[in-house]
């Protein structure tokens, strides 16, 4: 989500919305967000023994796959040929799949040629002048269901090609070339395009497909000095950094201790096998004898997740917050129900299922060596669920050998990516047709009986199942409510977060999309959440408290910033980043200052991110730094040009500085690029107010609210500029459909109020004063001003 920026309204806006804006949560905070880039393990604040217990691997080495071998021969063998060792590798005659026996294919009117030439593979295509030229590929990326190819460029930079190598079968549909956009004309200036930023390897890909990876980025530069210890992911990648335990092995002797950390930075016992067992001879489930060790699936995490970096330091097995960022479950990366959208991975969607409620691990269903299942098909999944009552027509109702009979295809449903890439949702839910009504998501019964509605297949399940299916709660009503009923989704978004029962992502998520609603009254709800054992909780819960005067937010925030996990300590920092020294805890000053330097080398780490550098430029501003936020924001525009939230960011700090003769030219600058961002004509309106120019204001407020209807602010504000412009009619016109289009939000229905009461229809102001005050109940001047429409009535 990009950055939004505060703005003030002119004296004429405010005259007109005062009941608005008495009533209105107001969105200034929104400003030191930290924008979530594309991207954290439910473990409770206090580690895992396996791992809290194991020395650093700070004190180990990476001593490389051959050391392992020695004494892991069978790991070794199940792992050669893996799809994890052949992550990535050196363009070969053996190891490139494509077809460069002087290939061609044409996308988007540009057509490349794939050959050879001196034992290299060419691939010739448009580069970054948008020119065809000859590229020599250097590595192969990934080896199916596709193949992409690495082209080094200057600066230390692999840059990913768009054309890939379809990997499967002639008879599967594959063995030819493709485009992973093929709907979308990318050229040369686009930052999508293959030579620019966002399909750089040593920015995007690199820390997942090799083992000890080390980005070496150099902002001064613009230049990598990328490193790795192993090219493919090796054992060192899950396990650690293996000195220590090669040296122990060295010297140790049977009997082993049954503590004997064996030198590990942690001991990856999944007890897959052993650990399920049927409680009785008639039970459903298999139930888990111990529970897991969480630190057998935080190894997947960080690289099975949609989620950014704090560091690249790892503690094998930590919690995935200790060192990244997880992206939750909101719009439009996830469905309102939580089932994936946008290209997620698979992590966020396992945290939601009861099977990770009850214990089950990554490992218990594939063998982490092979990265293959453990079995096929429901034999996999009657390990767990009794064959006799789940892999029965009298469970599914399809025919026995069918696809519709296969487990994963109602729990499970498939979702492609790069075209040909299909990516199972590992969510593990139940089919929910009757949501795909109500909130739009998928279900997996239309998705393959793709000519049928929602309506059939909820139909069907009535017939098999009755209709008591119906009746169960789901989450995803209550997610989607807070992304579309406004204000009245807060007492159903803040019980969700409080649920224990629920999914603790689902909670954070719910916690997340509450920050919008937060309100003085809610704050000692949101400091209970502080104290919750999942980290992703408490970094949704120190949101909250974002908004808060400064004694609050210390009282609430400043203990956090000692939590065992990273990315807890950081976000306190964040939020803590305006406090002055006079208004801290001596004691805790210190604590913010390890907090602080953490985030910001997260930050430095990232600074090849526009979205870091605009975070950066956040909290420079937080600081009362203007001029480190204008760097950072302007650092942000020469990564990437087309970065709107940067503009809107940059004019907003000429702006407080009463500069708005440089903030105009830096949002024009902005729609040069992006003549269809919503943002910077709203900002260019809000501009144009100021000056006076109501005119061209009105045409910038127009555009932003046209191009993002779903928008709520930018529809207000056109509205009420019109009002001011002496266009009530056409506001009030524009209002009502904004009204049924975005249902319970204060600022339109405040605006509704005034203007209805100014125009002399007192029946339509009590009626949205009688809405107004259904949405903010306990709001002393709405019921005030209520009793005065009803007394004018």
């Amino acid at each position: 989500m990009l950055p939004h920026s505060a703005r003030r309204r002119t004296p004429a806006l405010l005259a007109v919305l005062l009941i608005a804006a008495v009533v209105a949560l107001l969105s200034l905070w929104w400003m030191w967000r930290t924008p979530a880039p594309t991207t954290v393990s439910a473990t409770p604040p206090n580690a895992s023994p396996s791992v809290a217990s194991q020395p650093s691997a700070a004190s180990a080495r990476y001593v490389g796959r051959a050391a392992c071998a020695n004494c892991h021969a069978e790991e070794d063998r199940l792992w050669r040929g893996s799809h994890h060792d052949l992550a990535m590798q050196e363009a070969t005659a053996s190891t490139v799949l494509g077809d460069f026996a002087d290939k061609t294919f044409t996308s988007h009117d540009i057509t490349s040629r794939f050959s050879r030439r001196d034992g290299k593979f060419i691939v010739t295509t448009d580069g970054p002048d948008g020119k065809l030229a000859d590229y020599p590929v250097k590595y192969t990326f990934g080896v199916w269901p596709l193949q992409q190819y690495l082209i080094e460029f200057p600066g230390g930079r692999l840059q990913t090609l768009a054309l890939a190598w379809d990997a499967r079968t002639k008879e599967g549909g594959g063995q030819r070339w493709f485009h992973i956009y093929p709907n979308e004309r990318i050229d040369h200036k686009d930052a999508l395009h293959w030579t620019g930023l966002y399909q750089n390897w040593n920015l995007q890909c690199a820390a997942c497909h090799s083992t000890n990876l080390k980005k070496g980025y150099d902002a001064a530069s613009n230049s990598y000095k990328t490193t790795y210890s192993e090219l493919n992911v090796s054992c060192e990648a899950c396990h650690g950094p293996g000195s220590r335990h090669a040296d122990w092995a060295a010297q140790i002797k049977p009997p082993y201790r049954a503590d004997d950390d064996m030198g590990l930075a942690v001991r990856l016992h999944s007890r897959w096998n052993e650990a399920w067992k049927f409680p009785a001879p008639d039970a459903k489930f298999a139930q888990r004898d111990t529970s897991a060790d969480p630190a057998v699936m935080n190894v997947c995490a960080a690289c099975h997740a949609r989620r950014s970096t704090l560091t690249e330091t790892v503690t094998p097995g930590a919690p995935l917050a200790d060192s990244h960022r997880l992206a939750l479950l909101t719009p439009p990366q996830y469905h309102a129900d939580g089932q994936q959208r946008d290209e997620d991975y698979v992590w966020t969607s396992f945290l939601q299922t009861r099977m990770y409620q009850k214990g089950v691990t990554c490992q218990d269903c594939h063998e982490p060596h092979t990265a293959k299942l453990r079995a096929n098909g429901n034999a996999l999944c009657v390990r767990c669920h009794d064959s006799s009552n789940y892999d029965s027509q009298q469970h599914h109702f399809h025919k026995l050998g069918t696809s519709g009979a296969q487990c994963v295809e109602c729990h499970m449903p498939a979702q492609n990516y790069m075209v040909v890439d299909a990516r199972r949702d590992h969510g593990i839910r139940l089919p929910r047709p009757d949501l795909s009504q109500t909130l739009g998501s998928p279900n997996a019964c239309t998705q393959c009986h793709t000519d049928k509605q929602p309506e059939w297949a909820a139909t069907a399940l009535d017939k098999w199942y009755g209709k008591a299916w119906r009746a169960r709660p789901h989450y995803g009503t209550t997610l989607h409510a807070g992304v579309t009923q406004g204000v009245t989704a807060a007492p159903g978004l803040l019980a969700l977060a409080q649920d224990p029962e629920s999914p603790a992502i689902v909670r954070a998520t719910a916690a997340t999309l509450l920050q919008p609603y937060m309100r003085q009254d809610l704050l000692l709800a949101a400091r209970a959440l502080l104290k919750d054992n999942d980290p992703e909780l408490r970094i949704a819960a120190l949101g909250l408290i974002e908004p808060a005067d400064p004694v609050n937010r210390v009282l609430a925030a400043a203990p956090l910033l000692e939590d065992p996990v990273r990315g807890v300590r950081v976000e306190a920092a964040r939020i803590l980043a305006d406090v002055p020294d006079d208004q801290f805890p001596e004691s805790r000053r210190s604590a913010r200052a390890a907090a602080m330097n953490e985030y910001l080398a997260a930050l430095q780490q990232d600074a090849d991110w526009p979205t870091a550098n605009v975070s950066l430029g956040n909290l420079y501003l937080r600081q009362r730094q203007a001029e480190q936020a204008i760097a950072a924001y302007e650092r942000a525009l020469k990564l990437d040009a087309q970065f709107a939230g940067a503009y809107v960011n940059l004019a907003d700090v000429y702006r407080m500085q009463n500069r708005d003769d440089l903030s105009e030219p830096v949002l024009r600058r902005g729609l040069a690029q992006l003549p269809k961002a919503a943002d910077l004509h709203h900002a260019l309106g809000l501009l144009l107010v100021r000056k006076g120019d109501t005119a061209a204001a009105l045409t910038e407020l127009e555009q932003a609210a046209q191009l993002a209807p779903d928008v709520a602010r930018y529809t207000f504000v056109y509205a009420v500029a019109l009002h001011s412009a002496g266009q009530g009619s056409r506001a009030l016109s524009i209002l009502r459909a904004a009204d049924a289009r975005h249902p319970n939000t204060p600022d339109i229905l405040g605006a509704l109020v005034s203007m209805c009461r100014e125009a002399g229809d007192v029946p339509a102001a009590l009626s949205y004063a009688r809405k107004l005050a259904a949405v903010l109940p306990d709001n002393p001047d709405v019921q005030r001003l209520l009793t005065d429409l009803e007394t004018a009535k």
